[in-house]
């Protein structure tokens, strides 16, 4: 089959070409074209159900709201984990599906479950609402609009009526959430004493205002062969109109609503949130992209709109959108990499040009890299997916391999010829058969090799969840890059060989060429290395076995990762302080904070959201800010940046500080509902219990070496002002409990009677008693409401109590939980958590019906581990089949898998000098190693065996073997080796943070691998096939191996 393709190849050479040429041309355009992200897409299929309950205690919305939604989709089909969060007038619940779900049918299986619930919540809260289908990367920008001498609820309602609208306009866009300033509504602020005064109840004044400015439809009128729609125009947007309206007559005297009340355009209370932008106020916009979407092109798009936009605002209001953006990561990440990719190429051409010492040669093994690439790039477009720092590292590891086939085939292709140039005139055979022949010898190996590598990378496509969601695109490129290699090694390369190779200068036609110098002086060197190793093969042996035996104690003492931690250009700091504190003083900390971050000198700005917006997802508390810091690293690394910034904010009293980066926290969020790398997860059902067990947890582990920001969930209880009705005296004055709940929704927490038009934009018109008759709690006992006709003060009719009640309540699978969050700095995470749990195991007794879970990366790291673990197993077993496929001889296969603890020692010992912390990516760099390893070993058993059945004795054979091999192994290790070197050097980069890992065993395991493979399988072919050899034969010396 292979020689059949390798000659169709040589006969059909202008086809071959031709074909090259197109698809290369049709690749590059596809890559011009394929979608390009930071990521693959992670995103566990999760749906978000939102419900605002305005004005209730989280007590009450986790009973009346939240758990009827629960309730409701747990154990609907696929669901694997619900979340809740009940906080003061709002209900958040995440349902979590299966990964791999189709999320449009998850989003329908909720709505449906949901719709049964919707009639069972109590009148006053408002309709589950699913939040907007998006990624956890979804995150595209933060606008921040601040203005001089705009006023902040006009700067609100340009947010919401001009720029939001334009935003969510452009394709792409799923959400645009704004937070901060004053949102504009016209308020009917009632007097108590003047309602006594004129004997009006509230009652009489909500009948009136119900829907009163809306206009009435006459319907239409036929006149003088005219149709006329008849208009009732009540709705108005004058202040004065509105309070004009009559509420009763008293003595045939009108009593107005401007006579009872004060009529005015003012700001909604009570403020769930607001912003900062360099810590001046600002109203900030999120901007959230639809899944499957482009973030570099939809960025574009918005970056016009917004410049668009620009031109109609006041002059003095300016936007911003430099707090964060993505889009900035994935250029500087792609950037990267692609860096890595151009620079490890010039490293293979260096390598190639040294050993071919011609410059056709070189240009022949090149050629494989473009092409390998874009059929890389057009599978990744078939499949779907994108270009990203995952699926370009892939390339980006495998562009040293790429010209190994290619290297094996031109060089013997290129001796061949030399050998046949060096014949006699009448003995030299055609060209095309010489290349032939000379492609022929190599097919298997090279053909074996490429799917030995293949099986090695196996393993990868096993993993589930998220790890599996990112790193099996990178084995995607790989492996389809490998192939193209291969393809391009059985038909490109010889055809190429044939026209590059085969055509001499008339003067040259009889010399006798030579090796270039390069190769003849390396040769001379190593056979009489391995000749003194044949002879003391004890020893190297024995030295090799303790190597391998430090190298395993090594191993067993390395640390343990998930993912290596990103530089993604930013920090997001979380900062959160004591429940029940207001808004305004959660605001003077936040700002305290951003004075802070702005001192040091590498935080280019910072943005900051305190609390939440309306119908948000991220449900912060007024207690809670998360604040944006984009840096620039300069003469600091970015631990040292952020240990100063860990010791400055330790300065400001009173708060809890979480130091994390964007896009992490989202993944820790998603895997463990935590933005943290740990979270420890007490299950429970008394809160204040719960949360005194939780101190006593942090208590214990605030000295295990490397924790940091570690936090217990803020769940004390904070002030409740409680209004009780005294039931016998309400019965006494005739007021029914409906009319009481009326009295204290009403005038208390104010309600939203009807709509004010300007333009198309529309404000609450709200109802609700002033100011300065609820500012103190003495106030409210004092109170003027209305009992049947008769005015008299609340406390008569209730009791007025101050009281303590939780702040919000979260809980998982039905069940309440806290959570004790940490970050792991310079220690592995492994260990960190390993030494939490004997801990806690120790030192902590839960009661009944309370326990502890533990999340984060740690578990899927673990679950990674095992999956990578058995899929080894099952990988080196392929390996070790395929070798017995091609030598037919188990004892020769095994001696080429030797080569897996050779490469064990260099990888081991390279994350040893760099950190000593294993990740996921480096035990995939082990994995894929071990078969990129054995192509070596392969190499020169093959050739012993040739020149063995060509009747050459067992020391000749193995002396003359490994000197023809020595070439092509030292070039297909270096160009793999070396081609990585970027990838290693510039691991801290943004982009590079996964691939380095790999690159660093791959690169470290290659070269303690080829060095020791070509004295330990010479040896080891010796001491196997001894009996097959002549007893003392003599070792053939080094000229006679360097004349070959």
């Amino acid at each position: 089959m292979l020689n059949k393709i390798i000659h169709f190849s040589l006969q059909n050479r202008i086809l071959v070409l031709v074909a090259s040429v197109l698809l290369l041309i049709g690749g590059t355009y596809t890559a011009m074209h394929t979608e390009v992200d930071v990521f693959p897409d992670l995103n566990a299929p999760t749906v978000v159900v939102m419900t605002e309950a305005k004005g209730m205690a989280p007590e009450e919305v986790e009973r009346l709201v939240s758990f009827p939604v629960e309730t409701a989709v747990n154990g609907a089909t696929d669901v694997r984990r619900v979340r809740s969060s009940s906080t003061t007038g709002f209900s958040i619940v995440w349902v979590e599906f299966n990964w791999g779900t189709d999320i449009y049918r998850a989003r329908q299986i909720v709505s449906e479950k949901i719709a049964v619930v919707k009639d069972a919540l109590p009148p006053n809260v408002g309709n589950p609402t699913l939040g907007p289908q998006s990624s956890i990367l979804g995150e595209l920008m933060f606008v921040a609009l601040t203005a001089d001498t705009t006023s902040l609820q006009d700067l609100r309602t340009i947010a919401d009526w001009t720029i939001r609208p334009r935003l969510l306009a452009t394709g792409g866009v799923a959400q645009a959430t704004v937070l901060g300033g004053e949102i504009k509504e016209y308020q009917i602020l009632l007097n108590p004493a003047k309602m006594k005064h004129y004997g009006v109840g509230l009652n009489e004044v909500y009948a009136v205002v119900q829907n009163m400015n809306q206009n009435a439809a006459g319907g239409i009128l036929y006149e003088y062969g005219n149709e006329y729609i008849i208009r009732g125009v009540l709705s108005t947007n004058k202040v004065g109109a509105l309070g004009k309206a009559v509420v009763k007559n008293v003595d045939d005297v009108p009593v107005l609503l401007e006579n009872i009340a004060e009529v005015k355009i003012g700001n909604r209370a009570p403020k769930m949130g607001l912003a900062s932008h360099r810590n001046k106020p600002a109203v900030m916009i999120t901007i959230t992209k639809q899944p499957n979407t482009s973030t570099l092109e939809l960025t574009d798009k918005l970056d016009e709109a917004l410049a668009e936009l620009q031109k109609n605002l006041p002059a003095d209001v300016k936007m911003s959108t430099d707090i964060y953006r993505q889009e900035r990561f994935i250029n500087n990440s792609i950037d990267n990499v692609k860096k890595s990719l151009y620079e490890g190429g010039i490293f293979v051409v260096i390598v190639l040009f040294l050993f071919l010492m011609n410059v056709r040669t070189t240009l022949i093994s090149l050629v494989t890299i473009p092409l390998a690439l874009v059929v890389s790039i057009l599978t990744l477009n078939i499949l779907g997916l994108t270009i990203n720092t995952m699926s370009l590292g892939g390339m980006a590891i495998a562009i040293g391999s790429l010209v190994d086939d290619a290297i094996v085939d031109v060089e013997n292709v290129f001796k061949r010829l030399r050998e046949n140039h060096n014949l006699p005139h009448e003995k030299r055979r055609p060209l095309l058969t010489v290349i032939f022949e000379a492609s022929r010898e190599v097919r298997m190996p090279i053909l074996n090799s490429t799917l030995i590598i293949i099986a090695s990378f196996v393993p990868l496509f096993f993993l589930t969840g998220m790890e599996g969601r990112l790193l099996a695109p990178l084995g995607i490129a790989f492996i389809t890059a490998l192939c193209a290699s291969t393809v391009v090694a059985l038909t490109l390369t010889p055809v190429l060989c044939s026209y590059l190779l085969g055509r001499h200068k008339k003067e040259d036609c009889d010399k006798p060429e030579k090796e270039p110098a390069v190769a003849r002086k390396l040769k001379e060197g190593y056979s009489k290395l391995l000749d003194w190793s044949i002879q003391h093969r004890k020893a190297v042996l024995s030295a090799t076995g303790v190597l391998l035996v430090i190298t395993l104690i090594v191993f067993s003492g390395l640390g343990r990762s998930f993912l290596p931690p990103f530089n993604e250009g930013s920090f997001t700091i979380s900062v959160s302080t004591l429940p029940g504190i207001s808004l305004e003083e959660s605001d003077k900390i936040g700002a305290k904070v951003e004075e802070i971050l702005l001192t040091i000198p590498e935080i280019q700005t910072v943005g900051r959201k305190t609390g939440r917006a309306e119908l948000d997802e991220h449900a912060l508390g007024v207690n809670n800010s998360e604040i944006e810091a984009p840096f620039v690293l300069d003469k600091r690394s970015k631990d040292e940046v952020l240990a100063e910034i860990r010791e400055k904010l330790k300065v400001v009293p009173g708060i809890n500080i979480e130091v994390g980066a964007p896009i992490t926290h989202r993944i820790d969020a998603m895997l463990s509902g935590t933005r943290a790398n740990i979270a420890i997860k007490l299950f429970g059902t008394d809160l204040n219990r719960m949360y005194s067990i939780g101190n006593q947890i942090k208590e214990t582990i605030e000295n295990v070496e490397g924790l940091a920001d570690l936090n217990v969930e803020q769940q004390v209880e904070r002030p409740q002002l409680q209004i009780v009705p005294k039931r016998e005296v309400l019965a006494k004055y005739g007021v029914s409990l409906p009319e009481f709940a009326e009295i204290v929704n009403v005038m208390l927490s104010g309600e939203a009677v009807s709509l004010v038009y300007e333009g198309n934009q529309s404000f609450d018109l709200t109802i609700k008693v002033n100011d300065e008759s609820r500012s103190t709690i003495d106030r409210i006992r004092n109170l003027i409401v209305d009992a049947n006709g008769r005015k008299i003060p609340l406390s008569n009719i209730a009791e007025v109590t101050s009281a303590m009640g939780p702040n919000t309540i979260n809980r998982e699978n039905v069940a309440r939980k806290i959570v004790i969050s940490a970050n792991v700095a310079g220690r592995d995470l492994l260990g960190v958590v390993g030494d939490i749990r004997q801990l806690i195991d120790e030192k902590i007794t839960l009661p009944e019906g309370y326990r502890v879970e533990y999340g984060g990366q740690f578990e899927s790291e673990q679950a990674a581990s095992r999956i990578l673990l058995v899929a080894s197993i099952f990988s080196i077993l392929v390996i070790f089949l395929l070798l017995f496929n091609q030598f037919r001889n188990v004892t020769q296969s095994v001696v080429i898998l030797l080569n897996l603890p050779l490469a064990l020692i260099g990888g081991v010992l390279v994350i040893w000098f760099t950190g000593g912390v294993i990740s996921i990516p480096a035990i995939i760099g082990f994995i894929s190693l071990f078969g990129i390893a054995t192509r070596n070993g392969m190499l020169l058993i093959a050739r012993y065996n040739d020149l063995r059945a060509e009747g050459l004795s067992l020391n000749e054979a193995v002396m003359i073997g490994s000197a023809d091999r020595l070439n092509p192994i030292l070039m297909t290790a270096l160009t793999t080796a070396l081609s990585l070197v970027p990838l290693v050097i510039g691991g801290d980069l943004p982009g590079n943070e996964i691939q380095s890992p790999m690159a660093k065993v791959i690169l470290g395991g290659l070269l303690t691998s080829t060095f020791l493979n070509g004295f330990i399988v010479p040896i080891m072919y010796l001491l196997t096939n001894r009996k097959a050899a002549v007893p003392q034969e003599a070792v053939v010396g080094t000229e006679t191996i360097v004349a070959q």
